[in-house]
């Protein structure tokens, strides 16, 4: 967790940017994310020189060809008088980021179109003394303050609809459960918020993965997959990995639905996402395999024959759709639906409840879980009704005590077990693939929920007389109880 103490740092950071003239949340994150990635270029060379004056043997990498004076260098430009400082910065820095794409790192690629905006050198010469005093050596510190940062996103109340809440991608994440193996992709990674969730699931559950070393050059060269079409999240995607420890992940740039993005197939075991609902897109640039697994417009269904594309035969999936896709009537919904349920295997449905996007939206979503098979395999599927996230569920999205997230990942896990044996009255329980096919594949969780009061329609009518003839016999004695009192 982030202490008080780096929190102010970086609070100071984000008000001398607003002060300073620069009030666009995502400038303040993409100016800030330049600085550090400057800082961190430079103890990487540092490293390397280190490494060879040890050894006696030539750098291996380098970053910056006039050696340790050279003045585009962190320890060089931080030290000069802020007017020096934005000179160079500004004519030297800047340009030399924007010619780094050349060393094949995904970093690098994203900041062939790095801008610089500071205004001032005075802002600048502010700036960089309190990136300087940020504490960057321990990994798990530089990932809490980036998502400090990234937060403010949020806060700000501007672009918000690129953050997922946490606490939900940690439970797809935990629900998922990725493995050493896997190949993990989210085709509208925004700030690569899941991407960093499961790097960290798996630092957490395999303490190991990373003394071994193919699983090391797996972990930080081929298992995190992200596109996004929007520069400015790659560069801030981008950022978060490298702050999270994973050295040189996929981030892309892709239009996911398009057909230039056709040749994205079979390339993982694992889909994490919360892909764009909003609205419809052009017909005739949508990837032509995509129309003719689902023939339609809006987003949401495309995406999901975009996760089945993307994944290899046996991956699975978790991500999140708006209630529509669970009960559409359009052929396009129905169609989806029921290729889930007879193609592939849909394990589970996690309704959410409508206010967990706000302040920026409330829409009403569930999450699905599934498995690629192309051969059906849909047995039983798990319901999950989501009432409280553990924060209130208006604009302002205070802590509360109530929060369902734990009890769903435990039900979860037993899905196969004890959940079975469930009322359809209780929060979870599972429906058996016939009932769903039975009704023309609707999704949605209040169709097979039934209230208590229903319960009655199911029982032996034996049961209920023999309760009505107790009541009536306590009603009688107690009014006899009672005359006998007068």
């Amino acid at each position: 967790m982030i202490t008080g103490e780096l929190r102010g740092k970086v609070d100071r950071v984000w008000d001398a940017f607003w002060s300073g003239g620069v009030s666009n949340p995502l400038q303040v994150v993409e100016q800030f994310t330049y600085l550090l990635f400057l800082r961190r270029l430079d103890e990487l060379q540092t490293l390397a020189e280190n490494k060879a004056n040890r050894t006696g043997k030539p750098v291996e990498r380098v970053i910056f060809p006039d050696g340790p004076t050279d003045p585009r260098r962190w320890k060089n430009f931080s030290n000069m008088e802020p007017a020096a400082m934005f000179e160079v910065v500004s004519t030297q820095v800047f340009p030399f980021l924007r010619e780094l794409g050349g060393d094949g790192s995904t970093y690098a690629s994203h900041m062939k179109d790095a801008t610089f905006v500071i205004p001032t050198p005075a802002l600048l010469d502010r700036v960089v003394d309190l990136v300087g005093d940020i504490p960057m050596s321990d990994r798990d510190t530089n990932g809490d303050l980036y998502e400090y940062m990234l937060g403010k996103i949020a806060s700000a109340g501007t672009n918000g609809q690129f953050r997922t809440p946490r606490h939900i991608i940690q439970l797809m994440v935990d629900m998922t459960a990725p493995t050493p193996s896997d190949e993990i992709i989210d085709p509208a990674c925004g700030t690569a918020g899941f991407l960093v969730a499961a790097a960290e699931y798996l630092r957490r559950e395999h303490p190991n993965l990373l003394l071994d070393e193919v699983s090391r050059k797996h972990f930080h060269n081929s298992m995190f997959h992200g596109y996004d079409f929007d520069n400015t999240m790659l560069r801030i995607g981008s950022m978060n990995m490298l702050m999270h420890g994973v050295e040189d992940p996929d981030i892309t740039y892709r239009d996911s639905l398009s057909e230039g993005a056709a040749d994205a197939a079979d390339v993982a075991t694992l889909v994490l996402a919360n892909p764009p609902f909003a609205g419809s897109l052009d017909y005739e640039g949508t990837a032509k395999d995509l129309q003719q697994v689902v023939k339609t417009r809006k987003t949401e269904l495309l995406f999901l024959a975009l996760f089945l594309r993307l994944l290899r035969t046996g991956g699975r999936a978790a991500v999140i759709v708006p209630d529509g896709v669970l009960f559409g009537s359009s052929m396009a919904h129905r169609q989806l639906r029921k290729s889930l349920v007879e193609d592939h295997q849909l394990q589970g449905v996690v309704k959410l409840p409508s206010g967990v996007f706000r302040p920026y939206a409330g829409v009403s979503t569930a999450i699905l879980l599934f498995t690629k098979t192309g051969v059906g395999g849909t047995d039983q599927v798990w319901f999950y009704d989501v009432r409280a996230d553990g924060y209130s569920l208006d604009d302002k999205r205070n802590p509360v005590e109530a929060n369902d997230l734990p009890d769903a990942l435990t039900r979860w896990k037993d899905r196969d077990g004890a959940e079975r044996d469930r009322d359809r009255t209780e929060q979870s329980f599972c429906v058996p693939k016939a009932d769903i096919a039975a009704q023309d594949y609707d999704l949605s969780l209040n169709r097979y929920k039934e209230a208590i009061h229903e319960q009655a329609e199911h029982r032996n009518p034996l049961e209920i007389i023999a309760e009505l003839e107790k009541l009536e016999a306590d009603i009688t004695q107690g009014l006899a109880e009672l005359k006998a009192m007068l």
